[in-house]
């Protein structure tokens, strides 16, 4: 169905190709699953199948890629709309029409069908993907996971021969991602669509891939395979690969499902209390205890002396408290100990002014009180009790559409309660002027592009000084620490994705806030870049910054945060340390918790140094694969 022929992709202003030497052919009727690390092409290889590299980027295309028989280099993109449909890593820029039931027409009325067969299609889609309820709402109305699926739900419409997915799950929580692969894996197997999807949240996809297309490195010839034979080679991999590396299984498990069966004599091994990690020195002062929401059962606040990864000392703590490390991903470089030094340098977070400012506990960062928000006529959040303690980091789950975003709004000051209050550092923060806030509270969006406006890197960070009344340099010295190798003169379109959330991160530490707040920050990062995030929030928390962050990443949670307070419905119905919330939780578990249970280990740098701890070898005794 997809044929490349010796394809090598070079952009204008390049001297090394993008991509080279891809000769291969993606069969007819399967789901191939396109990985490896950022930056090694992947976006530049999807974009050969549909048309729009060269015919919109640009850049040079030898060798040739044909799919039903169509030359992308002579067909343009809108000539294969019919057999291709495509979605980017951008909802937002994939849209034509303002209501979701018209954009899920649109790519058929294009083609020319029928009234009655466009009519039934909206239908069928609408229920596949679960939008009906928001069948007249207007996109820009939406949550980022709400468009992403009215994005795939306008491709699935005109029925094409293949799709072309790039991140299709990475703004959708565990349910809706799940959805949408089921889909996905229907299409195949009963319509024999071919699917060609690539994408960072292996965790979530590996499992149902029939082939998995492999890009090493940038340059490096692809390897195209069985999932299990690549992922057995491949730099990244989903925890429940590093766990059956860990353990010696052959063949290595791709389901939480596979690796249960295999993991009765790992359960076994594990002692209940795991050995303490390295301790890590105390911050200035303890933060406080937050106040709980009426009902809800009072947990501890683990302090920054007594770190995240270690027991807590006045409750025996369960295995999930012990250190959350990378849990696999690359080796961390030295860019989170730079960026301690420049913090210490640059003075602590800025410190909640005294009573007078404003209301509300001047110890936290922010704090809400029976908070309510509207949107419109649409009550999206209500009666929200939040309080966030210096050094805390929090992570607000829930499924798409449950308030997380508005939440953190809020809290920036961008929209007003209805009802209740909100403060941060003492201020009111819809009622105080932005030069105010920049020191208090700093957002990263979902979109990092939508902080960008400069035409260079030079230019953001000079905009980001003067805005924040920093020393010059100061905003390029934070660049430096988290990307070094990006020169001043760089366009921020011409990073990756990875690489814009590390850019908005420094403009917004620019001013040093005591609260930040990122929603969604792992979109578009590969295991390697998530732990430097990791290492890099790790940081900043030590330094007495409180963070809140929305995800749907349960692996994220797992490694970073103390807290998870999830939200259904506008409400928060769950806020606890991040073991007891996520464990009994079958959606926001990670797969070492759902392989592991029902003991509470959460990711798989705690494992190993659980079996490290006890003297005995990684791999299992009891594999059968290690039988003689």
């Amino acid at each position: 169905m997809i044929r490349f022929e010796q394809v090598s992709v070079t952009y204008e202003g390049t001297d090394a190709p993008s991509l080279r030497g891809v000769d291969l052919v993606v069969p007819e009727g399967e789901l191939t699953l396109l990985v490896g690390p950022s930056g090694v092409g992947k976006s530049t290889l999807l974009g050969t199948v549909s048309g729009l590299v060269p015919h919109f980027t640009g850049g040079r295309l030898s060798g040739r890629v044909t799919v039903a028989g169509r030359d992308t280099r002579t067909h343009k993109p809108r000539e294969l709309a019919d057999v291709v449909g495509t979605v980017g890593q951008d909802p937002l820029a994939h849209f034509v029409t303002d209501v979701v039931e018209d954009e899920l027409a649109y790519g058929m009325e294009s083609l020319g069908l029928a009234p009655a067969v466009m009519r039934r299609r909206v239908e069928e889609t609408l229920d596949l993907l679960g939008l009906n309820e928001l069948r007249d709402r207007p996109i820009a109305t939406l949550s980022g996971g709400q468009q992403q699926r009215v994005a795939i739900g306008s491709v699935l419409t005109p029925h094409p021969k293949v799709l072309v997915l790039d991140e299709p799950t990475s703004a959708l929580d565990p349910a809706a991602a799940e959805e949408v692969l089921a889909v996905l894996q229907r299409l195949v197997h009963d319509l024999g669509t071919t699917v060609l999807m690539a994408e960072h949240r292996l965790e979530r996809v590996v499992q149902y891939a029939d082939r998995v297309l492999l890009l090493p490195a940038p340059g490096a010839a692809p390897v195209l395979g069985t999932p299990a034979g690549i992922m057995a080679v491949s730099p990244v991999h989903p925890p429940v690969v590093s766990l059956g590396r860990l353990a010696g299984w052959s063949p290595l498990p791709l389901s939480v499902r596979d690796a249960r069966r295999r993991a009765t004599p790992l359960r076994a091994r594990l002692s209940p209390t795991p050995p303490p990690s390295p301790a890590t020195p105390p911050p200035p002062a303890d933060r406080p205890t937050p106040p709980n929401p009426p009902g809800r059962t009072p947990h501890p606040a683990p302090t920054r002396s007594t770190p995240p990864d270690a027991p807590q000392p006045t409750h025996p703590a369960p295995p999930a408290f012990e250190a959350r490390g990378s849990g696999g991903g690359a080796p961390v470089s030295g860019a989170p100990g730079l960026l301690a030094r420049l913090l210490r340098r640059n003075g602590p977070p800025a410190e909640a002014p005294g009573p007078g400012h404003g209301a509300g506990n001047a110890t936290a960062p922010a704090e809400a009180r029976n908070l309510t928000v509207r949107r419109g006529r649409t009550e999206v959040l209500h009666g929200i009790d939040l309080t966030v303690a210096p050094g805390e980091v929090i992570a607000l789950m829930g499924r798409n559409g449950a308030g997380k975003s508005t939440l953190l709004s809020a809290l920036v000051g961008t929209l007003a309660p209805a009802s209740g209050s909100v403060t941060v550092g003492g201020r009111t923060p819809h009622r105080t002027p932005p030069p105010e806030m920049v020191r208090r509270v700093g957002l990263v969006p979902q979109e990092p592009r939508d902080l960008l406006y400069a035409d260079t890197v030079a230019g953001e960070c000079a905009a980001a000084d003067s805005d924040a009344g920093a020393a010059p340099g100061t905003c390029r010295d934070l660049v430096t620490a988290l990307l070094p190798d990006v020169a001043d003169d760089t366009h921020p379109r011409d990073l990756s994705e990875g690489q814009r959330l590390a850019l908005a991160l420094a403009l917004v530490l620019t001013g040093r806030p005591a609260l930040l707040l990122l929603d969604e920050p792992t979109r578009g990062l590969d295991y390697a870049a998530k732990a430097r995030l990791i290492e890099i929030l790790r940081a900043l928390a030590a330094q007495g910054h409180a963070i809140v962050l929305a995800t749907h990443d349960v692996e994220l949670a797992a490694e970073l945060v103390d807290r998870v307070v999830i939200l259904a419905g506008g409400e928060i119905v769950a806020d606890g340390p991040t073991a007891e919330v996520v464990v009994s939780s079958p959606a926001f578990a990670p797969q070492v918790a759902k392989i592991l249970a029902p003991g509470h280990w959460l990711t798989v740098a705690q494992v190993a140094r659980a079996l490290a701890a006890d003297g005995s070898p990684a791999r299992d005794p009891l594999d059968p694969a290690e039988a003689p």
